[in-house]
């Protein structure tokens, strides 16, 4: 069958329904996997799947390209990403499937892959629709089990175990309708809180706003909860329940890069000289915070996948990205976990009587958002390779090419980098004050106004 080579992204396979991503394409990847599960040792995947409309035919289609392989199906339902990723460790799998579309409109869905332990990227994925492509895909005689399996209740209790807060809490938490909201409410109230809940039923249509925390105009209604009610602070979860929003008691949002600091301080409170690993969007506040608790911090590239690589490369104790994946591997298994990062932050803030003014003490700076400029480019890598070879930066510190091309001054920093889901560079500011910040953006409409002149830059 002909495969759309753009589902095939960087850290997972994403698709429109019906259109770019079928059930006939998901059955062929669950064969690709099934076959690769068994190269790599291992005989059975979990399965699980969001609150998309589109959740349970592409579920039912990768299990049959799974078990067509010979390899076994365990379906855990629907249930977060993290609930996946917890499976394949409690029943002993390492191999977990999750159908699910993220942050994406309600017409996309996709799936995310952990095979023998590790989590699916870049050629790995490529492999699969070459795979697929060459017309390989192996059928075992023996058709492999399915059975079902209810994990909830062991994932709260893991969690439940694991934290402690300190005093109860009175919080609000946004599910934004995605599937966090099935557990979310009930977690937190294991844990001792008073919870209010916003928008928790299950619905793949998004009914009252989109999913995703990081941007602002998704948190307003916790924002006004808050504001009406005497919740101390707020919790909002993205559509498949692998990054954390977080609103104190003023409206403030307290970004990821920010909450990654308070996670730092108490996790090398325990474990001293311990790595902390952040992505090049993060604030430039980071390297020196983490240094002075007495860590050891290091910068890497955007993306859930190659952060938990090179998380098991380092051995480091903690991650986190702007978008909100927060990756614990002290205590926990080292994976991105929405809820499990909002248990260790509620238990953190309840040993304070103010919770709210803990956050907003955090070292700040002034900051854009992500920005994005579409590439004239088929792909927006290409746009960033010219730059790299042209551009020219005068008075910058240093250039840091990890990732895109992070421009670093003695008062901020510029990034412009290529996104690996869609069509657009990615583009973030940060600095001391808002002649540094002019100054820096001016730098950058300079250098993006040479690479692609007549394109209106959003800033």
């Amino acid at each position: 069958m002909p495969l759309p080579a753009d589902i095939f992204k960087a850290y997972d396979i994403r698709g429109i329904v019906g259109k770019t991503l079928t059930a006939p394409i998901v059955q062929a990847v669950g064969q690709a996997l099934g076959a690769l599960a068994l190269e790599r040792g291992r005989d059975t995947l979990v399965i699980g799947r969001d609150g998309r409309l589109s959740g349970p035919e592409l579920s039912q289609a990768l299990a049959s390209g799974i078990r067509a392989s010979g390899a076994n199906v365990i379906d855990v339902g629907l249930v977060t990403t993290p609930m996946t990723y917890f499976a394949a460790h409690h029943l002993d799998t390492q191999c977990s499937v999750m159908v699910t579309g993220s942050h994406n409109p309600p017409d996309y869905n996709g799936l995310k892959m952990v095979i023998a332990g590790a989590t699916l990227a870049g050629d790995d994925i490529q492999a699969l629709k070459a795979r697929i492509d060459a017309g390989t895909l192996p059928s075992s005689v023996r058709e492999g089990t399915l059975r079902n399996a209810d994990i909830a209740k062991a994932y709260i209790d893991r969690v439940a175990e694991d934290v402690r807060l300190a005093r109860p809490m009175r919080i609000a938490v946004d599910c934004g309708n995605g599937v966090a909201g099935a557990y979310a409410p009930e977690l937190f109230r294991r844990l001792g809180c008073d919870v209010t809940e916003l928008y928790c039923e299950v619905d793949g249509h998004f009914p009252n706003h989109h999913p995703d925390p990081s941007q602002p105009k998704n948190l307003q209604a916790l924002i006004a909860c808050l504001a009406a009610s005497d919740n101390e602070l707020g919790l909002a979860f993205d559509g498949d329940g692998d990054r954390l929003g977080v609103v104190t008691k003023s409206g403030t949002i307290i970004y990821p890069d920010r909450q990654l600091m308070l996670f730092a301080a108490d996790v090398l409170s325990r474990n001293a000289g311990a790595m902390v690993i952040y992505d090049v969007k993060s604030t430039r506040n980071l390297h020196p915070w983490i240094t002075r608790h007495g860590g050891t911090p290091l910068m890497w590239k955007t993306g859930h996948s190659l952060i938990k690589s090179k998380m098991k490369e380092t051995g480091a104790l903690l991650a986190g990205e702007m978008s909100g994946h927060t990756f614990f591997k002290e205590r926990w298994y080292g994976f991105d976990d929405g809820m499990y990062a909002g248990a260790r932050l509620l238990e953190i803030l309840s040993r304070h009587d103010d919770a709210s003014a803990v956050l907003e003490s955090l070292p700040d700076s002034l900051s854009t958002p992500e920005l994005n400029v579409a590439s004239t480019d088929a792909s927006p890598h290409a746009t960033i390779d010219r730059l790299a070879e042209t551009a020219r930066f005068p008075g910058a510190r240093e250039v840091i090419r990890i990732d895109g091309l992070r421009v670093e001054y003695a008062d901020g920093f510029g990034l412009a980098r290529a996104s690996n889901t869609t069509p657009v560079i990615v583009l973030r500011f940060e600095a001391d004050d808002s002649a540094a910040m002019e100054r820096i953006q001016g730098e950058f409409r300079r250098v993006l106004g040479e690479a692609l002149p007549g394109r209106e830059l959003p800033f």
